[in-house]
């Protein structure tokens, strides 16, 4: 497929080189051009806006921060729908709101563009070894012409609904991801705080109806105190921000993700946003 790619960060770098391995003829655009060097010397093409890229593509991802971010790059002043050829369909894979998913895909739809908000899992490992889960939101018939794409970069594309589903998805795993380390961190809290090794008690519980990845890998990290990251805490406190804002415009409440989002920001207010969110295991520690 002819595919475009915005975003050329940690994520969206090893997802173009996926494409290119797997014989996609990709063209791509980032706002800094010196992040477009590595995809440019594996065979990437350069457009030099979001709406140049849209005029020469049959799929167009973007990897951004944020939802202005990807308002911007789609929607903007040289944002892709001005650019965009009958057919296109926008492949967004940032971590945005739901609500403002639901939104972009409604003003894309308008101009005759189909969009799928396409949030993943699997961090910066999944996305270099292409295997990324992949939650998507939007048209079956959208998802089905860009499968082939999506297939270089992720192992499991689930379809989860209309448009905003996917990243409704995404923060159900940020939930779970977040509380799932809170849990965590208090079970090895409880081991040490009895005189028992931690280390022999986490093997033990991933024998039984305790096992999660969560306990598997985030529990190794607490252990070797090593909180090299796989997913920086600061972008998991912006990923539970919108999980909050989503929850308060909705009038519900989520008191255990209200909870681990404090922790998290208090670890990136001290200055360690770089390290893994699971790093809040230390100030659940130092708690009484």
């Amino acid at each position: 497929m002819k595919v475009g790619y915005i975003g050329l960060g940690i994520m969206g770098l090893p997802c173009v080189l996926n494409l290119l391995k797997a014989g996609h003829a990709v063209t791509v655009w980032s706002r800094r051009p010196d992040s477009a060097a590595a995809a440019l010397a594996a065979g990437a093409s350069w457009a030099d806006s979001p709406a140049q890229l849209a005029a020469q593509v049959e799929v167009l991802v973007s990897n951004v921060s944020d939802t202005g971010d990807v308002e911007q790059v789609l929607l903007g002043e040289q944002g892709a729908v001005h650019g965009a050829q009958k057919g296109l369909v926008c492949v967004d894979m940032s971590t945005i709101s739901p609500i403002g998913a639901r939104d972009i895909a409604a003003r894309l739809a308008a101009a005759g563009v189909d969009f799928l908000d396409c949030p993943v899992s699997g961090g910066q490992v999944g996305a270099v070894n292409g295997s990324l889960t992949i939650m998507v939101g939007g048209k079956a018939e959208a998802l089905a012409k860009v499968r082939p794409a999506l297939e270089a970069m992720g192992k499991t594309i689930t379809h989860i609904g209309d448009s905003g589903a996917g990243q409704v998805a995404k923060a159900c795993n940020q939930i779970a991801v977040g509380v799932g380390v809170a849990a965590v961190a208090e079970v090895m809290k409880l081991a040490k705080a009895c005189g028992v090794d931690p280390a022999p008690v986490r093997e033990a519980l991933l024998g039984g109806f305790a096992q999660s990845r969560v306990l598997d890998i985030h529990g190794q990290r607490m252990i070797d105190d090593n909180y090299a990251p796989g997913f920086k805490a600061h972008l998991h406190w912006k990923d539970m921000g919108i999980v909050l804002d989503t929850a308060r415009q909705l009038g519900i409440r989520l008191p255990e993700a209200e909870r681990v989002a404090g922790l998290i920001g208090q670890l990136v207010e001290q200055g360690e946003g770089e390290l893994d969110s699971a790093a809040i295991a230390r100030l659940i520690w130092q708690q009484n």
